[in-house]
This record gives C-alpha cells, structure tokens and sequence, in this order.
C-alpha cells in the first residue's frame, strides 16, 4: 500500500494529461505523506467536465466523531472497499483520480534502518491511483484515500518492489 508518493509534474502537462478544461495552481512535490494536502482529479457532478481539487490525504467517513480516524483511513483495498463501512458510500458515489508520478516502497535493512525505493512509470510519465473521496469537511478540504490492488501493473513492476513484496509475505528472496 501506498504510504509515500511523489507528483513532480508541471502543472501545464498534468491539466493537459486528465483532460482539465481550467488551469489548475500545483508546485511539484517528491514526498507526499498522509494527512497533507493534494491534487485530486473528479468528475464535476452535474456537466461532463473535470475538477482538478486540492484535498487532505485520509478519508474522514461522514459517521466519525473523531477526525484523528483520517490517519487510519489513508489506503483502501479496492477488492473490499466497498463493503467496509468507512469506504462503502464513497465507493459508490464519491471517486477520483489521483495524480502522482512515483511512489515509494521502503526495504528493511537491518533492525533499525529502511531503504526507500521511487517506483514510477519506466518513461517518467504521470499516471494515477483509484480514489474515494469524502463530503465530510476539514479546516476548509476535502478527504480522500488511495484504493489499491495487491498486485501493481506490469508497467510499474520492478526488482525492488517485487523483492520487498517477497520479504513483507516472508518468501525468501530470489537469487540474482
């Protein structure tokens, strides 16, 4: 799951790229974390146009009295989304695009130390994660999570991520 990530794009190539008809004020990052906030791409809800948005990373369901839940609520399964109730009403009416151009994975060296690995697409290009996000208002944002597969795409594969995916599952690694 997706705890660290990175859009470096300029803001030309990224409303060029989802299709945005206004210009949208963006300065690139190379290390995103949970509870920041940033872009989202979404559908507007009655014209057949899209938004770019600034909102807070970490879903806030509209049932919570205690808006530290954000910090639990910052990735979402997309096989199982839809049944748990944090997610559920965001999975069927509330999705979004996420823009990013990395993301990061973190090896364990040792028993102290973590090695980040940048894994993006092999041209540099931007892509972006599935997304949910939430009417429930937080000084001034809205809230949202990355939905995520267990396996990533063939274009975003690579020996770090396959060999740290191996360690979490307790596989030994392969030999190189």
């Amino acid at each position: 799951m997706c705890g660290r990530y990175r859009l470096t794009a300029k803001e030309r190539y990224l409303r060029d790229h989802f299709g945005l008809d206004e210009d949208i004020s963006w300065s690139p990052r190379w290390n995103i974390a949970p509870t920041q906030q940033v872009p989202i791409v979404r559908q507007h809800k009655s014209q057949p146009k899209r938004i770019f948005d600034l909102v807070r990373w970490g879903l806030i369901p509209y049932w919570a009295k205690d808006p530290s839940i954000a910090t639990k609520t910052i990735n979402a399964m997309s096989e199982t989304a839809g049944e748990k109730p944090a997610f559920r009403d965001a999975m069927s009416l509330r999705r979004c695009l996420i823009p990013a151009d990395g993301f990061y994975e973190w090896r364990t060296i040792g028993s102290k130390q973590k090695q980040p690995f940048n894994i993006g697409m092999a041209d540099d290009s931007v892509f972006a994660f599935a997304g949910l996000w939430g009417l429930r208002s937080l000084v001034g944002s809205w809230c949202y999570q990355i939905c995520s597969r267990g396996e990533l795409p063939q274009a975003l594969r690579c020996q770090a991520h396959e060999e740290i995916s191996r360690e979490r599952a307790g596989k030994p690694s392969r030999e190189r």
